[in-house]
Order: C-alpha cells, then structure tokens, then sequence
C-alpha cells in the first residue's frame, strides 16, 4: 500500500496559519509606541532622560563664566563646569546653545534649551518671566572707564551732570542703572560689545559691569580702568533661569546646587576661574 503523497501547496498558505504568522506583525505598532520619545507635553526631566542630553543655554562672551575662546572656540568658565557636572549627576551629555541676556526669555519659555546657565541675576523683571534657583553667585556693580578719562576718577564722580553712563540691552543694569542715576545720562545699547566700543571711543565716560566681567576688561585690554563701589552698591543673587510650570526640573536644579555646595564642587569651580570672592555657599 502506498502512502499519500504530500501536498505541493505549504501549509503556510492555509487561511488559519496565515493569521498565525501575522498575529506578531499586529503587535508591532503598539510595541513600537511604548517606545517613542516623551510628547511635547511632558516634563523637562522626562525628556532629558528620554533623549540622553540636557540642553543648556550659555552667553559664550562671558569671561570666567561661559566663554568660548575666539581663537580656540573651547568654552570654559564656571557653569560650562558645573553644566557639565548637571549632566553627570543626571546621568546624560550636555548640548551647549548660545543665547544672550536679550534673547534669555524668549530662548527658555520658547523651549530653545532646558536651562540657562550662565551667571543670571534673579531680578524682578526677570522674575515676572522665568524660574530662578538657589543663587551660586553673588556680585555687585562695577564701572569700567579708560585709563585716560579725567572727568571719572572715583564711584562719586559718575551720577554727575554731563556724565554718559553705558550700559548692554537686557543685563541686569539697565534695569538698576535706570533706578539709581539721578544726574547722569543713561546711554542703553544693544551689545556689550557697542558699550564697550563707547567707552574705548570716548563717546561715553563709564560702562556699568559685574565682578566677572570686570575681570575680563582687566585681563584683555590696555585702556580699562577698574572703579569700584565704597561701599555695598547693588548686590545681585546669580544663579540658573527655567520657564515656569516644571516644579519637578526646579526642585531637582535646586537639589544640585546644595549638592555643589555640600560636597565643594562649587568653590572649587569658582576658584579655577578667581570668583571665589563672590561664590554663594548658603543662603
């Protein structure tokens, strides 16, 4: 007796087993969309950990804090250290995005970057925008006049009659120059650097400045000199901007600072580029 002879069609193609060999293909979608990237909706944490970077804006012209070297295009300074040591903690890489005190609202509530970490003075018009941390810095206002300038010799001669008083669009001394000048004309510009050119040019008899960026003026030209306060002029909290509404990405931030704080990460960092003299080490 002969045995049957096998059929030449595979047994795939009967209708049962077909849905059989599809059944994991119709997985595949719902499997797949457990694994995609947060929605724009969800927390800065969330997204941080989803895409391995935190995104951190930087004013790349800010000596001893974030500055990128024009000839080597290296950055370095303070919070390019302690941003570096935010991304170490949190476990992921850091993505630097150049931003300025003009652009600083705009670039963090339009979501340019997750944090802005570059030295930012935590004053009321700034407040009314952005969420500030615990400070780490703490400066007060410095003038930079010329080595050749006769009519500024000390703090008392710049709130005077005929005096020009430059300050940078956006930093935090428009808003406090605009404030405390009584006598003295106040000239806003658009850059730091066309303050500068001002003063450098005699336009202008004195530029207004903070502690760190008074040292750049020092290190770096021929013409700057130093005035600087008697006494306690306007002390400035610094510290790092948020948008508002992540309460979660605020109070993590935070726990970072007193980490720096506790363990001397940040005095170590402000003693690497001389700003000891101003570091925030309690509240």
């Amino acid at each position: 007796m002969s045995l049957p002879r096998a059929s030449s069609v595979s047994a795939w193609s009967h209708p049962i087993a077909r849905l059989l060999l599809a059944f994991p293909l119709l997985l595949l979608p719902a499997l797949a969309g457990s694994q995609e990237p947060p929605s724009p909706g969800a927390g800065h944490l969330e997204r941080i950990t989803a895409s391995g970077q935190v995104r951190v804006c930087i004013w790349p012209d800010y000596y001893g804090i974030t500055y990128r070297n024009p000839k080597t295009l290296e950055l370095s300074g303070i919070d390019i250290d302690l941003a570096r040591e935010l991304a170490k903690d949190l476990g992921v890489g850091v993505t630097f995005v150049d931003s300025s005190f003009a652009r600083l609202i705009e670039d963090v509530t339009t979501d340019r970057c997750d944090v802005a970490m570059f030295a930012i003075g935590n004053t009321p018009p700034r407040a009314a925008h952005l969420r500030f941390t615990r400070p780490h810095l703490r400066s007060d206002i410095y003038a930079i006049t010329t080595l050749s300038n006769r009519r500024i010799k000390t703090w008392d001669d710049i709130d005077r009659p005929g005096v020009l008083v430059a300050v940078a669009k956006g930093t935090l001394h428009e808003s406090v120059m605009k404030d405390k000048l009584q006598a003295a004309t106040l000239l806003v510009l658009d850059t730091p650097h066309a303050r500068e050119q001002e003063v450098e040019s005699g336009r202008a008899d004195v530029f207004m400045t903070d502690f760190p960026y008074s040292k750049r003026m020092l290190a770096n030209t021929d013409w700057a000199r130093l005035i600087t306060p008697p006494t306690t002029y306007h002390l400035t909290p610094y510290g790092y901007a948020v948008a508002p509404g992540d309460e979660a990405w605020l109070e993590r931030l935070n726990r970072f600072i007193l980490d720096i704080r506790q363990d001397g990460r940040l005095l170590a960092a402000a003693k690497r580029f001389q700003l000891d003299p101003i570091v925030v080490l309690d509240d």
